[in-house]
C-alpha cells in the first residue's frame, strides 16, 4: 500500500488489510496443498506403474517339473523392491533357478534389480557354464553400478532327469539343503557379491538330490528379522522350521516359514523385502 499523503492510513485500514490478508493466506495455502496432493497422486501413480512392471519380472506361476515340487514367493517391503527370483526354462529337463538381493531399497534398488535380471537372462541364453554366466554378469554390473551398490545372488540349474542341482553362490545367504534323513548342508560355493570387483573367478558345484530332499533359497529379509528380545530369526531357526514341515508340499513350506517369520518379528521391526524358493524332490 502506498499514498502521496502523510498518515493516509489508520487503524481501520490495518484491520481491513489484515482481514483480507488472512483470507488470501488461506486461499494460497489451499492452492499449495492441492498442488501437493496432485504431485503426490502423480508419484503414487508412477510407483504403481513401476510396481506393475516389476511384477512382470517375477514368475506368474510355479513351474511343473516331473518328480519335483518347486515354488517361490516374493513380498516387497515397499511398492517396489530389490529382491528377485526366477525360474528359467533352458532346455528339456533343465530349469534355471535364480534368487537375488540388491543393496538398498525402493526405486533405486528396483532399477538395479532390473539391470541384473536382464544381464542374467541374456547370459543364460548364450548357454554358458554357470561359473561363466556369473563372471559375465558381474562384469556387466561393475560397468553400470555406482560404488557401494552390489547384488548378492544364487544361480543354479536343475537337471531333473539326472537329479542334479548345479549352482554358484555369489555372496548370497547360504541356501539350505535338508536331506530326507535329516542331514543339513549349506550351499556356499561360488564367489563374491556381484558388481564390486571386475574379472572375479566363480566356481560351480553339483549336488545330487535324492527323494525327499529339500533345498531352501531365501534372502536376508527372512533371516535378518528381529524379535522383541533383540535377537535375529537367523538361519538356524529357519532350518528348524523347514525340518518340521519338510514332508509337506513346497508351497506349504513357504507358508510355514512366512508365518514363523511374521510371528517372530517385533511390532517395531521394519521388514525388508522377503523372497523364498523351495525346491523339493518328490
Amino acid at each position: 500500500l502506498e499514498s502521496d499523503k502523510l498518515g493516509a492510513f489508520d487503524s481501520h485500514d490495518v484491520a481491513l488489510l489484515s482481514a483480507f490478508a488472512s483470507q488470501a493466506a488461506i486461499s494460497i495455502e489451499r492452492a499449495r496443498l492441492h498442488q501437493k496432493i496432485l504431485s503426490g497422486q502423480k508419484i503414487e501413480e508412477q510407483l504403481n506403474i513401476a510396481r506393475q512392471i516389476q511384477r512382470t519380472f517375477l514368475p506368474t506361476a510355479d513351474p511343473i517339473i516331473p518328480a519335483y515340487d518347486l515354488a517361490g514367493r516374493n513380498v516387497s517391503s515397499e511398492q517396489v523392491g530389490g529382491d528377485y527370483y526366477d525360474f528359467i526354462r533352458i532346455v528339456d529337463h533343465q530349469t534355471g533357478i535364480a534368487i537375488g538381493d540388491v543393496s538398498g531399497k525402493g526405486i533405486p534398488a528396483s532399477l538395479i534389480m532390473a539391470s541384473f535380471r536382464a544381464s542374467l537372462i541374456a547370459e543364460v541364453r548364450n548357454n554358458y557354464a554357470i561359473r561363466i554366466i556369473c563372471g559375465k554378469v558381474n562384469n556387466l554390473l561393475c560397468e553400470s553400478l555406482q560404488p557401494g551398490n552390489f547384488v548378492t545372488a544364487v544361480y543354479g540349474v536343475l537337471d531333473s532327469k539326472n537329479h542334479i542341482l548345479t549352482f554358484a553362490n555369489c555372496g548370497h545367504d547360504l541356501p539350505i539343503l535338508i536331506r530326507k534323513r535329516g542331514d543339513i548342508e549349506f550351499l556356499r560355493e561360488g564367489g563374491p557379491a556381484l558388481g564390486i570387483t571386475r574379472d572375479v573367478t566363480f566356481e560351480e558345484r553339483p549336488v545330487v538330490l535324492n527323494a525327499g530332499d529339500v533345498v531352501m533359497f531365501y534372502t536376508d529379509g527372512v533371516s535378518e528379522v528381529f524379535g522383541s528380545d533383540g535377537r535375529q530369526f537367523g538361519s538356524q531357526r529357519l532350518v528348524e522350521i523347514v525340518q518340521q514341515v519338510k514332508d509337506q508340499p513346497a508351497r506349504a513350506i513357504l507358508d510355514a516359514v512366512h508365518g514363523a517369520v511374521t510371528r517372530f518379528a517385533s511390532p517395531q521391526h521394519v521388514f525388508d523385502d522377503l523372497t523364498m524358493i523351495v525346491l523339493k524332490r518328490l
